[in-house]
């Protein structure tokens, strides 16, 4: 019901321009609608991997390239799990109403159920999740609460004190972290442990990160406890306070993810180097910023193209000091990254996927 309301029924993807990809509509019905795994794996499916490719490279660059960097049987299943992520995080900022968004969870809630019972939808992202939960065998509950914490997070409130802002982090970002670590054959409770870490950092950091963002729309999701412990109001930040007490809040919300940072770096020795190109992205997303001290932590800062250019060298740099570092600079060179570095016109990293 839901997925016929929003009229979710789609059709083959087909070319709309260089690199740009149309979504086809079919007419709702049972044609459209109700479709096997055959079906949904075959005409269907076609162009799909190419999809979540696009959707990623345009709204999550960062994981887009990290993603690149996986084993080649496990990256297909990559880019399907960031782009079911990235189809659920613009829900929120997509809809007027509330009551649009549940809808929209819900299509995906059913979508997941569809996918465990082999009756995946005719939409790009879910046809290419089944194929991943299909290879890997993933776990159904990471996904749910993926989508369960989205859910909650649909309510305009600020996060009534850090360990909120930690629950959604370790819902979202280090959920997306454990099926990853799943995607590439990891079961170590290390690697879950740093992975937790890992994930709370970066979704603290993602908060502090979208403030500008958030302000631009009058809304301000900052932690209140830390707030009121600096006498910091919402008004201060709409009208881009950058008094002591601003600083103050920032340094201490920063101060939070870079403590669980540390504690992921601890253990290292103790994470197998198959899991270590799941957390790449603490090299160039918005965990990179706490790399000197969370002082270096600004939402004042915007990301630009320069910024972006300077991603694959951070990259590359990074599999010089991570373990199996020249097994990883190999795959640079054979998957076509260096491609990137030289680049001036696109961003295109692979000649084929």
């Amino acid at each position: 019901m839901a997925a016929s309301m929003l009229g979710w029924a789609w059709g083959p993807l087909r070319p709309g321009g260089p690199g740009v990809w149309a979504r086809g509509r079919r007419p709702l019905g049972p044609a459209g609608s109700g479709r096997s795994v055959a079906a949904a794996s075959g005409a269907g499916g076609a162009g799909t991997d190419r999809y979540c490719l696009e959707l990623l490279r345009k709204r999550d660059y960062e994981g887009y390239l990290c993603s690149l960097l996986l084993p080649t049987e496990s990256r297909s299943s990559a880019f399907a799990l960031r782009a079911f992520n990235v189809e659920l995080a613009q829900i929120k900022d997509s809809v007027s109403e509330k009551t649009i968004g549940l809808i929209r969870m819900q299509f995906w809630k059913k979508t997941v159920d569809d996918i465990y019972s082999d009756n995946p939808p005719r939409q790009p992202v879910a046809v290419e999740l089944w194929k991943a939960v299909k290879r890997h065998n993933l776990t159904k509950r990471w996904l749910m609460k993926i989508i369960d914490e989205r859910e909650k997070n649909l309510d305009d409130k600020a996060y009534r004190n850090i360990q909120e802002l930690e629950n959604y982090a370790e819902n979202t970002q280090s959920s997306l972290l454990y099926l990853t670590l799943e995607v590439l054959g990891v079961k170590d409770l290390h690697a879950d442990h740093a992975a937790s870490h890992i994930g709370k950092a970066h979704g603290i950091v993602t908060c502090l990160r979208a403030t500008p963002y958030h302000t631009s729309r009058r809304r301000v999701f900052l932690p209140m406890d830390i707030c009121m412990l600096h006498g910091v109001s919402q008004e201060d930040f709409l009208r881009k306070n950058q008094d002591k007490n601003v600083r103050d809040v920032i340094y201490d919300i920063a101060s939070q993810a870079h403590l669980h940072l540390k504690h992921a770096r601890s253990l290292h020795k103790s994470v197998p180097v198959k899991a270590f190109p799941a957390f790449l992205q603490t090299m160039v997303g918005p965990t990179a910023d706490l790399e000197l001290a969370p002082s270096s932590v600004s939402i004042c800062a915007s990301r630009n193209r320069r910024d972006h250019m300077a991603i694959p060298e951070k990259l590359l740099m990074s599999c010089v000091l991570i373990p199996a570092g020249t097994h990883l600079f190999l795959l640079f060179y054979k998957w076509g990254i260096c491609e990137l570095l030289c680049s001036k016109k696109r961003f295109c990293c692979l000649k084929t996927i």
